[in-house]
C-alpha cells in the first residue's frame, strides 16, 4: 500500500482536467429567462396598435372599421377633406357620391400614419362619429359640400 506522500512534488493521484464552472451557464440561463419574462410582461401591458380593417363607401359617407378606438386628426387642404390617424392598414382607394357628384377617396400611408383623403370638385366639410359595434370600432364620416 502506498503512502500519501507527494511524489516529485505532487500527489500520487493523476491530474484531472479542471471542472467546468456552472455559474456562467446559470447566470446566462437566468439572463435569458428574465429577458423572455420581460417580453411577456411588456406584451401584456402594451396596448394593441390601431389597425384599419376595412373601408365601406356609401352615399355621402365613409365607414371605417378599426380594432380599437381611433384617435383622429381632421383637416382641410385646398378643399380636400383629410383625416389622419396613427395606425396600421393597407392603402385603398375608391369613389363615392356626394350631393349627386362624384368624389374620390384614398387611404395612403405616410410613415407610421395613415391618411384618408377625399377630393371632390367642390370643397368639402365632414363630420365624424366613432362608436363601438360588436367588439370593433366604427368611424362614420359624413361629407357634404361647403
Amino acid at each position: 500500500m502506498h503512502g500519501s506522500e507527494p511524489k516529485d512534488g505532487g500527489y500520487s493521484t493523476p491530474d484531472k482536467p479542471p471542472r467546468p464552472r456552472p455559474w456562467i451557464r446559470v447566470i446566462g440561463s437566468l439572463a435569458i429567462f428574465g429577458f423572455l419574462v420581460g417580453l411577456m410582461i411588456g406584451r401584456l401591458f402594451h396596448p394593441d396598435a390601431m389597425h384599419l380593417k376595412e373601408v365601406d363607401a356609401a352615399d355621402d359617407r365613409l365607414v371605417l372599421w378599426f380594432n380599437v378606438e381611433p384617435r383622429v386628426q381632421v383637416g382641410n387642404f385646398q378643399g380636400a377633406f383629410l383625416l389622419r390617424f396613427e395606425g396600421l392598414g393597407r392603402e385603398q382607394q375608391g369613389q363615392l357620391q356626394i350631393a349627386g357628384r362624384a368624389a374620390n377617396w384614398r387611404v395612403v400611408r405616410e410613415g407610421r400614419e395613415l391618411e384618408l383623403r377625399v377630393l371632390a370638385a367642390r370643397p368639402l366639410r365632414g363630420e365624424w362619429h366613432a362608436e363601438k359595434v360588436d367588439g370593433r370600432w366604427r368611424l362614420t364620416i359624413r361629407l357634404a359640400p361647403l
